[in-house]
C-alpha cells in the first residue's frame, strides 16, 4: 500500500505546475489545460484522504469537482474557439475583449 504522504506530494507537485502554467503561460489554451490540471490534483487530494479515513464523502465530492470540470472545459473551449474566431489569436496578451 502506497503511503498517504506520496500522494499529498504528488498532488502538490501536480498543483503547483498547474499554478505555475496559468501564471507564466500566455496561451489560452495552455492556461486553460494547466487549470484542469489543478482541478485533477485535487481531485487525486479528496480521493486519497477518503481512502485513508476509510469513507466515500471525498470520493463523492470528486463526482462534483468533475462535473464542474466537465462544464467548464466544455464553456472554456467555446470561449476559446470564439476568441480565436474573432481575433485569429489565442495568444493572451493580444486579446483585449473590451476593444473590438
Amino acid at each position: 500500500m502506497v503511503p498517504l504522504h506520496s500522494y499529498l506530494i504528488l498532488s502538490a507537485g501536480m498543483f503547483i505546475i498547474g499554478a505555475v502554467g496559468v501564471v507564466t503561460r500566455r496561451n489560452a489554451m495552455i492556461v486553460f489545460l494547466s487549470i484542469e490540471l489543478m482541478l485533477n490534483s485535487v481531485n487525486l487530494t479528496l480521493i486519497a484522504f477518503s481512502a485513508f479515513f476509510g469513507n466515500a464523502t471525498g470520493q463523492a465530492l470528486v463526482f462534483f469537482v468533475m462535473t464542474v470540470a466537465a462544464a467548464e472545459a466544455a464553456v472554456g473551449l467555446a470561449i476559446i474557439i470564439a476568441l480565436f474566431r474573432r481575433k485569429q489569436t489565442i495568444n493572451l496578451d493580444e486579446i483585449n475583449i473590451m476593444k473590438w
